[in-house]
């Protein structure tokens, strides 16, 4: 779960969901969102923590996200490199028991933490919106997750 440090961004924060990404044998992280009173609103602040189960280049994550956002059927190629490349920059290596956390203010950004520090922030909303639609938006590539995470399983 996130720290108080990061869940000071999300008034009033309360898990609205969680699960477990599996890939073929492999459990890769838990994912945790918390959003004010435990319901998700994509318009209010809300974190989304990732505790990761194996290690994994965060360079490696940064390519997955790319890949994510193009599957959902954003094809901005100038926007989605400078994002890669920004991502690259932010994304450690990580392993078990590694835990990174994302917070969307909105209106101005998204926030990134490795543990309790803060290692990065993306601005503008149309960044927010691509990247939590890998897990939160209705064409993810893992429903059953997105449905966990939303309280709605």
């Amino acid at each position: 779960m996130a720290t108080e440090t990061i869940l000071a961004s999300v008034p009033g924060a309360a898990i609205v969901g969680r699960g477990v990404l599996s890939f073929a044998f492999w459990d890769v992280y838990t994912a945790t969102l918390a959003a004010p009173d435990g319901r998700f609103d994509p318009a209010k602040p809300f974190a989304l923590t990732l505790d990761y189960l194996i290690s994994i280049k965060g360079r490696a994550i940064a390519e997955r996200s790319i890949q994510e956002m193009r599957k959902q059927g954003f094809g901005d190629e100038a926007r989605l490199a400078d994002w890669n490349a920004r991502m690259k920059a932010i994304f450690p290596d990580v392993h078990k028991g590694t835990i990174l956390s994302a917070v969307y203010v909105p209106g101005k950004e998204t926030k990134f933490f490795d543990g309790n520090r803060e290692i990065g922030t993306i601005e503008g909303d149309d960044f927010a919106q691509r990247f939590f639609n890998i897990w939160l938006g209705e064409k993810t590539s893992e429903p059953k997750l997105r449905r966990a995470l939303l309280g709605l399983s």
